[in-house]
């Protein structure tokens, strides 16, 4: 329960970074990384995107599920050619971990955006107004918690 309540206010935190405005990522003389809303003078910026994508949930599945999987997989392979097995959950934790790594940039560009752009707006209910400091601050703490948990 605790979860689902907290998925959805990370998710409705960070959809609202979508109406806020353009965000611009540059590397300084010293090589270290800065975000934000203006491109800085005489240095090249690019362009940063700042749409969060929805993360796909991974619960477990129910006994009934992985039967019905099972019975619906054609029985042309050999139940123990173990190597096809291995190499079938390799690709999908590599599409697991390609996912994370993706959403993780994601929630780190909205993280940063949140931190450096205090003029923030957002849709609520239809109506499109500006972010108070609280609700600004609530959602910088969401990320970062979304982080610290998802990401190494």
């Amino acid at each position: 329960m605790h979860r689902m309540i907290f998925a959805g206010s990370l998710l409705l935190a960070l959809a609202t970074t979508a109406m806020a405005g353009q965000v611009y990522k540059w590397v300084d003389a010293q090589g270290v990384t800065h975000f934000g809303a203006q491109p800085p003078d005489g240095q090249e910026a690019t362009s940063v995107n700042t749409s969060i994508p929805k993360p796909r949930p991974s619960l477990p599945l129910l006994d009934s599920e992985i039967e019905q999987q099972q019975a619906q997989q054609p029985a042309s392979k050999p139940v123990g050619d173990q190597k096809s097995i291995d190499e079938k959950v390799k690709a999908e934790v590599a599409t697991q971990e390609a996912e994370r790594r993706k959403y993780c940039d994601t929630i780190r560009t909205s993280l940063a955006q949140l931190q450096n752009n205090p003029r923030l707006r957002a849709e609520v209910n239809g109506e499109v107004r500006r972010l108070s400091e609280e609700e600004r601050q609530s959602r910088i703490k969401d990320a970062e918690k979304a982080i610290s948990e998802n990401c190494n």
